[in-house]
């Protein structure tokens, strides 16, 4: 399909559009948040009592237990995200890919977003239809072509992608998306919309996308014609921050790639609605970003005569605050002395790296709430102490409470008294947690999920890991050869 020189031609003018606009909810995050109220005697959604349900079927901690009341509240959220002729919101199974969060999902209208081959087969094997599932990848898989006989959508990611695609399929006006990288980014604390941050995926220091000056000079329309390719979709994602100025503005400039192509139908503007964890972080409104981006699909409309369908890809917004990782603290040392004024008081978890990779990763802050052992409301103190809370693994970066953004520096946590056999509760860990974590480091097996449902009760979603599962698939070496 040819792209028309007055096309390309508008997006001088609309690659500099910036309106600011107040989308967040407007509070301040910090860590000296935690410390302003009394630390709470219930977690997020799991109170002493709940919390030993879950640890009972779990037969034991840690584990991550899910809220199916919380999963649709934010489903609904997501479904009410204005847009001016159709939305599909494809959640990004990446956050957290177990099968019955899928299914849920998939209950409930929502598509699946998928970041490698192997997670769109996992989809499929629980029941997600291939036409529901769209591929955005790093790394094409060997297998792409059959994916997409099977009626799987992908987006070319780059200039190899897009060629690859166009040999598999030519001159047969297969349809295809085309991820975009706009110059722009934005992601976790890092304040710049170029430079490098580890959830920053748009702008000149990121892999993700095809260079968007590649779009506009010729280089992609020119492969687009030579293999007779469709492009149904533009796909753009600058990252997981919370600048919604530049998320907007985005969405502009990705409309004018729109522009090129008048087989596209629909823009996909990915995720990144950043939540609030704890107390004062700001939750994305996403009514208000929503609003100007409706408003530029009617302009889109008026000007060129398509109403374009939207897509987003939420991960964290569906599932962070509706997940918690529930472990026991079991140990608490202290290197306080009077001729140390530099000590602290630690409170070891039996959970760690292995499970929530946030903290040492990108320096997270998660609300972390004690509860007694006894699993009994009655039970719950009310002394408090500021503590350094680590994990189990036998590595210095093993830090759950770190400063913000600084996953190197110690951060003392002011929370309830704590004793050897409490309950520690890490709440905002249902997104990039059970999905993304150093899972068996120190050979510590992957923990168990349950899932509690409307009624409060408990339901194991998956087993735990044993010994034997870490190591089965490893082989032995030829007698003799040592």
């Amino acid at each position: 399909m040819r792209a028309s020189s007055s096309s390309l031609a508008i997006l001088v003018a609309l690659a500099s559009t910036i309106d600011a606009f107040s989308p967040i909810k407007p509070h301040t995050a910090s860590s000296t948040a935690l410390r302003a109220e009394a630390p709470p005697s219930s977690s997020g959604f799991l109170t002493p009592e709940l919390a030993q349900s879950c640890i009972d079927t779990a037969a034991g901690t840690p584990l991550y237990a899910y809220s199916l009341a919380t999963l649709a509240k934010s489903v609904d959220d997501v479904l009410d995200f204005p847009n001016a002729y159709g939305l599909t919101v494809r959640y990004a199974m990446k956050a957290s890919p177990n099968g019955s969060i899928l299914k849920y999902f998939l209950s409930r209208g929502i598509c699946i977003d998928a970041s490698s081959g192997f997670e769109v087969r996992r989809a499929m094997d629980y029941g997600v239809p291939a036409e529901k599932i769209s591929l955005s990848s790093q790394e094409l898989p060997q297998d792409f072509a059959e994916l997409v006989k099977m009626g799987v959508k992908i987006n070319a990611c780059s200039i190899s992608q897009l060629e690859r695609f166009g040999q598999a399929f030519p001159n047969c006006s297969q349809k295809v998306g085309i991820r975009v990288n706009p110059g722009v980014g934005s992601g976790g604390f890092s304040s710049s919309t170029t430079g490098f941050s580890k959830t920053n995926v748009g702008g000149p220091s990121s892999s993700f996308g095809i260079w968007h000056e590649q779009v506009t000079d010729g280089t992609v329309p020119a492969i687009v014609e030579k293999y007779g390719l469709e492009p149904e979709r533009i796909h753009t994602h600058i990252g997981s921050g919370s600048d919604p100025a530049i998320w907007q503005s985005v969405a502009k400039t990705s409309l004018s790639f729109c522009a090129i192509w008048d087989t596209v139908t629909a823009l996909n503007l990915g995720g990144g609605y950043k939540v609030g964890r704890n107390p004062g972080e700001a939750t994305t409104d996403l009514s208000s970003i929503g609003a100007p981006v409706t408003e530029a699909f009617l302009e889109f409309a008026k000007e060129h005569g398509r109403e374009l369908k939207l897509e987003i890809e939420p991960g964290t917004y569906l599932v962070a605050n509706a997940g918690a990782l529930v472990t026991t603290i079991q140990d608490k040392v202290s290197t306080k002395s009077p001729s140390n004024d530099d000590g602290y008081t630690w409170l070891k978890m039996d959970a760690g790296m292995t499970d929530v990779l946030r903290p040492s990763l990108y320096g997270a802050i998660h609300p972390i709430t004690i509860l007694p052992g006894s699993g009994k409301s009655a039970d719950v103190g009310t002394s408090t102490e500021e503590v350094v809370v680590v994990g189990h693994c036998c590595e210095s970066g093993d830090l759950m409470t770190p400063k913000p953004g600084e996953p190197e520096s110690v951060e003392e946590r002011a929370l309830r008294t704590a004793e050897i056999g409490d309950i520690a509760v890490m709440d905002g860990s249902g997104a990039y947690c059970a999905g993304m974590s150093t899972k068996n480091y120190n050979s510590f097996p992957e923990a168990p999920e349950v899932l509690v449902d409307l009624d409060g009760k408990v339901h194991l979603i998956r087993k735990r890991q044993s010994l034997k599962q870490i190591y089965e698939n490893e082989c032995d070496v030829p007698s003799g050869l040592f």
